[in-house]
């Protein structure tokens, strides 16, 4: 889209947001956002075309910083507590006054989005950004009106985003000099103290997730989606590290999304974004192709470290682990082009247990199901945090608690109904370790987790024999086209069968111990799917 060369409106900033005498620049293209950028010093270009950029002090989310505006909207459907903490309207009020006389004056970068792929739940975006390349991402990770539609557009949400602007916690109601506060009855999300771009779009996942279940009776999920060539959409839940976005890029099937969907009462699968997120550490073409190829003009580089003539080493993680990427979805050849899809038929469950005791793929029961998804397991090995020098077992209640304001229970029991009204398969698939816990044992395939999850897509699986685990009573199947018997049962890889037990005893006490906070909400076939101690 070119630089206001064909859009003839113009926005006030004053008259909506409060910004005064700020030179807006609106809905510029990719090309002037990456030259703005390099021209402010912001930012680098890649060998590959792409800009590189560093977010500055924060790398990541800042979850003990994000907070949810208590008021008549959200008071009584929040789950309030130490992921969705309270934040005063009141005090709202008088920071976001503060942010808005910040930016006053400024140079800003103004853009009009949207999110929700089908027309039926499309939510209207205005994002004002301090810096250029924020509101690139914007651009990429946004969907993307037609020029048509610029004329008319409203927008439903709002996000003002002044990395500069640090907050005083005496006197602004903030833990730390930044902050994202989502505030429902005024529609914004307020963000400052924080250059990482991730906020944006994780603010707005989190409003949906508000939103679709409360007011459009649909399921929101962090999860990927892709589409075969029969029509079936697979879904991918899984949290960071357990291969989500890596088998969700099939060659064979077309990718609807790689991190945010929603689910209808149509029984349709729709996308929310324009584009992808992806972490590069350890990036090579032949492990991600898609990926790496999507590393193009147009695509924002996190973190990285650049060596000569603009060369990214991929592996160097001395700015943090969390190196990543942005494009819009078009970056990828083999895209659903609506990003919506029907007729889920598999879901599957990634978890990359270190402790090395969970089959590679399993069955579970729709009670399991909605066990798993709320447990969201997986476990952090050593080096991932200071401190951890063994497996620790992770949880995050619907594989994305950070962005989920309901209480959990009420996500499973959504998902639970729509698995059984569609007749849909759930899988759970360890992408972690087998033969021995991290340290002693190795990491599972690739290529053997890709023919599993292939075979149960293809059907191939509904014919072969189970065996239920004996502690996690998850049913087993025991062969699979192209992976050798022995790795289906993870008991076999282990040299010391007794260690085994122990391990996997000691991994289903800390589902059970993890599960008591939501035990007073789950219904009975929730519970039967718990493990055995």
């Amino acid at each position: 889209m070119a630089d206001n060369l064909k859009i003839t409106k113009t926005i006030s900033l004053e008259e909506e947001f409060g910004i005064k005498n700020a030179k807006v620049h609106y809905q510029l293209s990719p090309e002037k956002l990456h030259e703005a950028t390099l021209e402010k010093k912001q930012g680098v270009e890649a060998d590959s075309g792409a800009l590189a950029i560093n977010t500055g002090e924060f790398t990541g989310r800042a979850p003990k910083d994000r907070f949810l505006v208590m008021d008549e909207v959200t008071k009584e459907d929040v789950w309030w507590g130490d992921i969705n903490q309270s934040f005063d309207a009141e005090k709202f009020d008088l920071l976001y006054n503060k942010v808005i006389d910040y930016l006053s004056g400024k140079e800003l970068y103004a853009r009009d989005g949207y999110v929700c792929a089908d027309e039926n739940y499309r939510l209207n975006i205005r994002v004002v950004n301090e810096y250029p390349w924020s509101n690139l991402f914007c651009f990429n990770m946004f969907l993307r009106p037609e020029e048509s539609e610029l004329e008319n557009f409203s927008p439903d949400w709002k996000i003002v985003n002044a990395p500069g602007f640090h907050a005083n916690p005496e006197t602004d109601g903030t833990r730390s000099h930044n902050f994202a506060i989502l505030n429902f009855k005024r529609k914004i999300a307020l963000i400052g103290g924080t250059g990482y771009t991730g906020e944006m779009k994780k603010g707005i996942f989190s409003a949906l997730n508000f939103i679709l279940p409360t007011q459009k009776n649909t399921l929101p999920m962090h999860c990927s989606a892709n589409v075969g060539e029969d029509g079936d959409t697979a879904i991918f839940f899984g949290l960071s590290g357990t291969g989500k976005t890596t088998l969700s890029a099939d060659p064979n099937r077309k990718l609807i999304g790689d991190d945010e969907h929603g689910w209808t009462n149509e029984n349709t699968i729709f996308n929310f974004e324009g584009g992808c997120y992806a972490k590069v550490i350890d990036l090579t073409e032949e492990k991600e192709p898609d990926i790496f190829r999507a590393i193009k003009p147009g695509a924002i580089l996190e973190n990285v470290v650049l060596g000569k003539n603009g060369k990214v080493d991929f592996k160097d993680d001395s700015i943090t682990q969390n190196t990543r990427v942005s494009y819009p979805i078009y970056h990828i050849d083999n895209i659903q082009a609506s990003s919506v899809g029907e007729n889920p038929k598999n879901i599957f469950f990634l978890t990359a247990d270190a402790f090395g005791v969970l089959p590679p793929i399993s069955k579970l029961t729709p009670g399991q199901a909605a066990y798993h998804f709320i447990s969201g397991y997986t476990a952090k090995v050593a080096g991932t945090e200071a401190g951890i020098d063994e497996p620790v077992p992770s949880f995050s209640a619907c594989f994305g608690a950070p962005f989920m304001p309901l209480h959990p229970t009420r996500y499973a029991e959504m998902l639970s109904k729509k698995m059984k009204d569609a007749g849909v398969n759930v899988w759970l698939i360890n992408t972690g370790w087998t033969g021995g816990p991290y340290g002693t044992g190795s990491r599972m395939k690739l290529k053997y987790t890709r023919a599993m999850i292939t075979e149960a897509l293809d059907g191939n699986l509904e014919n072969v024999e189970f065996e239920n685990h004996e502690i996690f009573g998850l049913a087993v199947p025991q062969s699979c086209e192209n992976v050798p018997d022995e790795v289906l049962n993870p008991k076999d890889t282990w040299s010391d069968k007794e260690a085994y037990d122990k391990k996997a005893r000691h991994l289903a006490k800390s589902f059970q111990d993890n599960f008591k906070q939501f035990e007073d909400y789950a219904n009975t076939e929730i519970m039967k799917g718990a493990p055995k101690a």
